[in-house]
């Protein structure tokens, strides 16, 4: 630990050491020996500064116009674009996925700064008719106050990003905790902000576990809002705890995606969206292709198309160019992705391919697991069911698209889904009856764009979206506003005289 890189919470302006002095390793997911640094180990103290120094930063800051705020944030996106690759590369190390997608997410986060920064000149309210003569109605958004968000490891800037460049055009102040899986991440996040010019005390970094600092800025008076990215049982809890304290909850949580395969489908396209959508990011994402729903007459050959793109999936540290998937994030989360293997083994699924820890060379020194396709699965299914978060493919054979719908939304959660057809009128009553928050046709069910909002249905969220200008709702408040200039007292609906 000593020859490593130390980091720090940003606190009020400063990078400064956790109030204990205690601090944890963070290492790379695909060979263990890389320390990537150390970090600080917070607890509540930490947490009591951070959001002091965002409630003294939160009155100069909304009162800074939004334009001016926005400026910042669009030399923070240029800031990003400069250091793509930097950012890149650590993000591999300390996540794991390949290159060519972690360049995807330092990319989305540049994009998010520059879509936010658009909203700095717009931030739209409503101007409407009175009732009433001589007297103007208009409604425009507040910010709420000091914001907490609470991020996950698998998209460890795009996902800071979504949350922190809105809340703070709209005029909020902010304090993240990042996982602790990825906190480099976004300590690069911040460091561009700052570099940008962001005042100090607007944004604040505490990293720590969930029990030092999550639990504490949930429960802290003066944190107005939560924005919390991760698992549904975690995210229930949060929605208890700012539910008895009357914080603002925007939750975004698990998925189990399907993608439906009709027998008139193009099967080359949908084999590559399925292997790109079931083992990009090792499987790991909200969005992952957990499921393909495929017509009985073509289950066959997609099938044993997918299972050779799988098995010739190379395998190792993202850092490689040749590399098409990297480890899992954790020897914990392997063996949750094992124990799943089993699970449909016992259910009497298929094992078509993979289904065991790879191990051997370079394989020894991470955590890496072979891609994963389960053959003749039945929709109650377990592994058809539940949020693996791995490489794990279940195939599902159905009798036609009625079937096809009722099996995709068989299950507690709605994020994304997709259909594979040439038919225009199945692809229509697809988009309609799939109960989810984003659909595709012809494609993967991952690749959301930032200029439409992003979230699900059921088990998924509670109900917010991020992205898109839908987001400007997680982080103010409406207030509607009455100019009389009549000169005297209008009793509004009293005053109507028929």
């Amino acid at each position: 630990m000593a020859s490593a890189p130390a980091y720090d919470n940003f606190i009020d302006g400063a990078w400064v050491p956790a109030a204990s002095g205690e601090r944890f390793e963070n290492r790379n997911p695909a060979d263990g020996s890389d320390l990537i640094g150390t970090f600080p180990r917070s607890a509540e103290a930490d947490v009591e500064r951070a959001v002091a120094s965002a409630r003294r930063a939160y009155d100069g800051w909304r009162l800074t116009p939004a334009p001016r705020r926005a400026e910042i944030l669009y030399r923070a996106g240029q800031i990003l674009t400069e250091r793509k690759e930097q950012y890149a590369r650590d993000m591999t190390r300390e996540m794991g996925k390949v290159l060519k997608e972690t360049r995807g997410d330092v990319q989305e986060a540049i994009d998010t700064g520059f879509y936010a920064a658009g909203e700095g000149r717009r931030l739209s309210g409503q101007t409407v008719p009175a009732e009433l003569p001589n007297k103007f109605a208009m409604s425009v958004r507040a910010p709420l106050g000091v914001c907490a968000m609470i991020t996950p490891w698998n998209f460890p800037m795009a996902i800071p990003s979504w949350k922190i460049f809105p809340a703070l055009v709209c005029g909020n102040t902010a304090v993240i905790k990042p996982a602790t899986d990825t906190p480099l991440s976004v300590v690069n996040f911040v460091t561009a902000l700052m570099d940008a010019g962001l005042p100090a005390g607007v944004l604040n970094l505490v990293m720590g576990g969930g029990s030092g600092v999550g639990t504490p800025l949930l429960r802290h008076p003066d944190v107005r809002l939560v924005s919390f990215t991760g698992s549904t049982e975690v995210g229930r809890q949060i929605a208890i705890g700012c539910a008895e304290s009357y914080k603002k909850c925007s939750l975004e949580m698990g998925g189990k995606n399907a993608m439906i395969l009709l027998d008139d489908a193009d099967l080359d396209l949908a084999v590559e969206a399925a292997t790109w959508g079931a083992f990009g990011t090792t499987g790991q994402r909200c969005t992952a292709t957990s499921r393909v729903i495929v017509d009985r007459k073509v289950a066959g050959g997609f099938t044993e198309r997918i299972v050779e793109r799988a098995k010739a999936l190379k395998v190792g540290n993202g850092l490689e160019d040749s590399v098409e998937m990297g480890p899992c994030i954790s020897d914990a989360q392997r063996r949750t992705v094992a124990s799943y293997v089993e699970v449909g083994l016992k259910e009497g699924a298929r094992l078509a391919a993979g289904g065991h820890l790879l191990t051997g060379g370079s394989h020894d020194r991470g955590w890496f697991f072979e891609p994963t396709v389960f053959a003749d699965v039945k929709p109650g299914m377990r592994i058809a069911t539940e949020e693996i978060f791995g490489p794990v493919l279940s195939i599902i054979p159905v009798d036609g698209l009625d079937e096809a719908i009722r099996v995709a939304n068989s299950v507690e959660y709605g994020l994304s889904g997709a259909i594979f057809t040439r038919d225009i009128n199945k692809a229509f009553r697809a988009m309609r009856d799939v109960d989810v928050g984003i659909f595709y046709v012809n494609s993967s069910t991952i690749g959301a764009e930032v200029q439409l909002p992003f979230g699900g249905v059921k088990r998924t969220g509670n109900g917010h979206r991020e992205a898109g200008t839908t987001v400007l709702d997680i982080f103010t408040e409406w207030k509607s506003v009455y100019v009389d200039f009549s000169g005297r007292l209008q009793k509004a609906q009293i005053d109507r005289s028929d």
